[in-house]
């Protein structure tokens, strides 16, 4: 870890009219030097979104204002953020907004595109607000954050430091962290007995680890790090195929301890649970697709490979899953899809394979993608093929789930569920974010049904 450690011994008082809370974790910073480097770091200059999470007496904001294109101050304290509502009464360019951190709804969010987030973070809920934003899926894309020393070594710590844990596995597998500096007690108002750090995290390119099931990863190193002191193979599961096997598969000694493992062999440990001994493949070039004339009539089969490549006409089917409060799942395509990864599609979506029908495919996708069973689905609509579905013959179908969702990590990278009218927002905010072929469907159901998805508790799977 590289990091710098500024030390000072005198810092201004804070405003007289306004006592820090302690039930609420506050202690301002004081230091200009500080703020503007902390403010620096999150590269502010020309973007588009700028979010700071508990601005306080604005040591931070001060250095922010007039950077990015929007800045947005969240601030959950009654009596100051009405102070920072009035001091930029007026101006377009910023946003005061008057809640707590941790109950913002981010799904109406995405449409501002990769979100720029700072703030010095009260000790009190620190952790709770990284869960908030920083759990995927995410609309952030670069977040700087001051926060106890303690957890900012236990976030980028690596297996060979004291600090490693659950903590750091689980936020690391999603997020490159990097500690950037020390702030000492002296900057603060009231002084905190610890030190704090800032960090810095980003999204982690899903292809720099193997898939796996986030879930269960998730669990099994809950599971090993609950009692540090006993060896791993006491703490998790009966391994598929024996403890001997999994050990000789890590190489490492049948005694091992869960802080000794580094997030790479965490993540083989859950591909052994899941019985994935093969690298990632991605989907096959070799698989037969129908291909189609102008009419939809068929023609021939061809691979999937050929299909593309040529830009065939071929058929698809997309299903948007509705639970009762009529909001959506939408999914994040896999990074090894062979068109649109890592864009934004419907809740499943697919190739019809040779000789299949589209109502087969709907419920055979939506089983395969995101692991839920449905006997029948509706057809909503059926959308000619062209440029904006990928050279696709579309019918899409409609289904009613509210149980869990189980993704399947070779083809989705992440989910949740959206209303609809965030869905749109985003949409026509941001379609670069979406894959064509469901753009284009939300653009036909939005033309001709405005009840579609209202919520309907009677109608589940």
């Amino acid at each position: 870890m590289r990091y710098r450690d500024q030390r000072r011994s005198e810092s201004p008082a804070p405003r007289p009219h306004f006592t820090p809370r302690k039930s609420m974790g506050q202690n301002f910073l004081q230091d200009e030097e500080v703020a503007r480097w902390i403010a620096d770091q999150v590269q502010p200059d020309g973007a588009d979104f700028v979010v700071e999470i508990g601005p306080g007496m604005g040591a931070l904001t001060k250095h922010l204002v007039g950077r990015p294109k929007h800045l947005v101050l969240i601030e959950k304290d009654s009596q100051l953020a009405p102070e920072l509502q009035g001091q930029f009464e007026g101006r377009k360019d910023v946003e005061v907004i008057h809640n707590d951190a941790t109950r913002i709804n981010l799904r109406s969010w995405f449409k501002h595109g990769p979100l720029r987030i700072v703030g010095n973070l009260p000790y009190s809920v620190g952790s709770e607000i990284l869960k908030h934003w920083l759990t995927p899926p995410s609309p952030v894309g670069c977040a700087v954050f001051m926060l106890q020393k303690e957890v900012c070594d236990r976030l980028a710590a690596t297996c060979e430091d004291d600090a490693y844990g659950a903590l750091s596995l689980l936020v690391q597998k999603d997020w490159n962290v990097e500690l950037l500096r020390i702030v000492p007690p002296e900057v603060f108002v009231p002084k905190p007995r610890v030190d704090s750090a800032v960090i810095r995290l980003t999204p982690r390119d899903p292809a720099t680890l193997p898939v796996f099931d986030h879930v269960l990863f998730d669990r099994l190193v809950r599971m090993g790090f609950s009692q540090r002191r006993k060896q791993l193979k006491n703490l998790l599961p009966e391994a598929p195929g024996g403890w001997e096997a999994l050990i000789q598969a890590l190489n490492v000694s049948p005694t091992v301890r869960a802080e000794a493992l580094s997030l790479t062999q965490w993540i083989h440990i859950a591909r052994w649970y899941e019985q994935r001994h093969e690298a990632d493949a991605g989907q096959k070039a070799s698989e037969m697709f129908d291909v189609v004339n102008e009419r939809n009539e068929v023609t021939g089969q061809l691979t999937r490979g050929e299909v593309h490549k040529r830009k065939l006409l071929h058929r698809a089917v997309h299903i948007f899953v509705i639970n009762k409060r009529g909001h959506i799942y939408l999914q994040q395509r896999s990074h090894l899809k062979d068109v649109s990864p890592l864009k934004w599609d419907s809740s499943a979506a697919g190739h019809l394979d040779a000789g299949e029908s589209y109502a087969s495919a709907a419920i055979r996708e939506t089983h395969e993608e995101i692991g839920i069973e449905v006997g029948t689905t509706e057809v909503a609509a059926t959308i000619p093929a062209g440029d904006n579905t990928d050279h696709e013959f579309v019918e899409l179908h409609l289904a009613r789930h509210d149980g869990p969702i189980r993704c399947l990590p070779e083809e989705i990278a992440t989910g949740d569920w959206f209303k609809p009218e965030d869905i749109t927002a985003w949409v026509e905010a941001r379609p670069q974010d979406f894959a064509k072929g469901f753009v284009t469907c939300w653009k036909v159901v939005q033309s001709f049904s405005s009840t579609l998805f209202s919520p309907a508790t009677s109608r589940t799977s």
